[in-house]
C-alpha cells in the first residue's frame, strides 16, 4: 500500500504530528499529493490521547486558546470543537483560592459601571486571609492591564526590546504581589517555565491570546485536533510505523521500505528526532514536563476553572478537573483530575499532599490512572529567541515543528503553514489560505 500511495506523491511529510498533518492539510488544499510518514503506531505526537475504562487522558494536555489566529486556517470550518475555562483562572495562596485574570470590560462598558463590575469581581478574600493580588484597586488595575494588551496588535508586542520574561515583568508597572500572585504563575502554565527564562516577546503573545480569548481544551482529547487534520487529506496519504533513516530535497529513506523518491520533503519531527536526520540542524534545550491523572468518585471542584499554585508550595504547577471542562472525558458518575508537574514525576505521597492543599479535600479515594512525563515536552525559548526561525533550508528541503517558531501548538501550526507556503513557492504552485472557524462549547457554568 506504501509504494501504491509513494507512486503518486509529489511531496513526502516525514512525522505526523500536529505540524506535519497540519502542512500535508496546505499542500493538498493547493492540490498537491502528499505522503505521510510516521514512525509510531499511530498519529498525533505529544498531542495523543490514551483511552483507559471510559476515561480520555491527555498525553501532554497544551492549553489551547480561542483567539489563536492558527487554529482556523489548518481546521476546516467548525469541525474543531473547543471547551472553554470559566473566564479568568482560581489561584491558590496562602490556603485559600481567588477567582482572577479576567480582562477589563471593554469601551461599550467602561465608565461608572465598568469601575463598578471591575471592584465588584475583585478576588474577595475570606476573613483572615490576605489576597495575594491586593485590593479591588490592584485588581482592578490587573483588568486593565490585560484589556489592554488584547487590543496590542501582537506586530507591536514583537518590537519590544527581547528579556528574560522574569526580568521583563519588573519593568511593567504591576504591582509585586499581582506578579507573583498571578502573572508568573499563570505564565509558568502557558510557557511551561518554572524559572520564566524564556523570551519576553513570546511571553507577551502568550499573555496576548489568554487575554484575547479563553483557554480551551479540544473536546474529546488533545488527538482531536491532528484526527481531524488526518480526516481532511486523501484516503491513503498518512502511513504510520514507517521509519524515516534518511532525508534529501528529493527523497526520503526508509528502514523497511527503501528509498522513495519526490519533489520534496518536510521535516515535522521533533528537533531531537530532526537532528538525527540533518546533523547541524539546532538542538533547544528542553523544559520537562508530567502530567498526572486522577479518577475521583466526586469533582472536587464545581466549576471548569484552572487552578494555579501562586505560592509553590509543591510539585503541581496547575490542575483542573477536566471532566467539569469536558464532560466527555470521563464516564458517567467519575471525575478526571488532570495535573501538570513541570518536572519529574513527583512521589505520588508528595503530589497527593499538593492536590489535597489546592482542592481542600482528601484524595485517598482518587485512583491514578497514568503517569505521563516527557523530558523533551516543550522546546525552551530563551531570550533572545528567534520566533521566525527558517523553515526553508533549501529547495526542495523544508522543517517545521514547535522548534522552528514558539514552543506552543500556535508555532507548530504557524511553521507548518511557512513551511508549505514555501514549498508551493519553490514547486512553482499558487499558494492557497482557506479561512475557517472553530467551535467553542462553553464547559458547565464557564459561560
Amino acid at each position: 500500500m506504501l509504494e501504491a500511495a509513494h507512486a503518486e506523491a509529489e511531496v513526502v511529510i516525514v512525522g505526523g504530528g500536529v505540524a506535519g498533518l497540519a502542512a500535508a492539510r496546505y499542500l493538498a488544499r493547493a492540490g498537491v499529493r502528499v505522503l505521510v510518514l510516521e514512525a509510531a503506531g499511530g498519529i498525533g505526537g505529544r498531542m495523543s490521547t490514551e483511552k483507559v475504562d471510559g476515561f480520555r487522558l491527555d498525553r501532554l494536555g497544551r492549553l489551547l486558546s480561542t483567539a489563536d489566529p492558527e487554529l482556523g486556517p489548518a481546521c476546516a470550518p467548525d469541525d474543531l470543537a473547543l471547551r472553554l475555562f470559566s473566564p479568568g483562572v482560581l489561584v491558590h495562596s496562602d490556603g485559600h483560592r481567588y477567582r482572577t485574570g479576567e480582562p477589563a470590560p471593554t469601551r461599550r462598558t467602561r465608565g461608572a459601571l465598568g469601575a463598578a463590575r471591575a471592584l465588584a469581581t475583585a478576588p474577595r478574600a475570606p476573613r483572615g486571609a490576605r489576597p495575594p493580588l491586593g485590593g479591588p484597586l490592584d485588581h482592578a488595575r490587573l483588568g486593565s492591564a490585560l484589556a489592554r494588551l488584547a487590543a496590542t496588535p501582537p506586530a507591536r508586542l514583537l518590537a519590544r526590546p527581547d528579556l528574560p520574561v522574569g526580568r521583563a515583568l519588573a519593568t511593567r508597572g504591576l504591582p509585586a504581589r499581582t506578579l507573583h500572585g498571578f502573572v508568573r504563575p499563570l505564565l509558568s502554565a502557558l510557557l511551561c517555565d518554572p524559572e520564566l527564562t524564556t523570551s519576553s516577546r513570546c511571553a507577551d503573545l502568550a499573555l496576548h491570546a489568554y487575554a484575547a480569548g479563553r483557554l480551551a481544551v479540544p473536546e474529546g482529547g488533545a488527538d482531536a485536533l491532528p484526527e481531524l487534520l488526518a480526516a481532511a487529506l486523501p484516503p491513503g496519504t498518512v502511513h504510520t510505523g514507517v521509519r524515516v533513516t534518511a532525508v534529501s530535497a528529493n527523497s526520503v529513506t526508509t528502514a523497511g521500505h527503501g528509498r522513495l523518491s519526490c519533489r520534496a520533503v518536510v521535516l515535522a519531527t521533533d528537533a531531537v528526532a530532526a537532528a538525527e536526520l540533518l546533523p547541524g540542524l539546532h538542538v533547544p534545550a528542553f523544559h520537562p514536563v508530567t502530567v498526572v491523572h486522577h479518577a475521583a468518585p466526586e469533582p472536587p471542584l464545581s466549576e471548569p476553572a484552572l487552578l494555579l499554585d501562586a505560592d509553590r508550595s509543591g510539585p503541581v504547577a496547575h490542575t483542573a478537573v477536566v471532566s467539569q471542562v469536558d464532560p466527555g472525558r470521563a464516564p458517567a458518575g467519575r471525575a478526571l483530575v488532570s495535573s501538570t508537574v513541570l518536572g519529574p514525576p513527583p512521589s505520588e505521597h508528595e503530589l497527593r499532599r499538593h492536590l489535597a492543599a489546592l482542592y481542600g479535600t482528601g484524595t485517598t479515594g482518587w485512583e491514578t490512572l497514568a503517569v505521563h512525563h516527557d523530558p523533551h515536552a516543550v522546546p525552551a525559548m530563551p531570550a533572545p529567541h528567534d520566533l521566525r526561525r527558517p523553515v526553508r533550508l533549501l529547495a526542495g528541503l523544508y522543517v517545521c515543528g514547535d522548534h522552528r517558531a514558539t514552543s506552543t501548538v500556535h508555532g507548530a501550526l504557524h511553521s507548518a503553514r511557512r513551511a508549505a507556503r514555501a514549498a508551493l513557492t519553490d514547486l512553482g504552485l499558487p499558494r492557497t489560505a482557506t479561512p475557517a472557524r472553530t467551535r467553542t462549547t462553553p464547559s458547565p457554568r464557564a459561560a
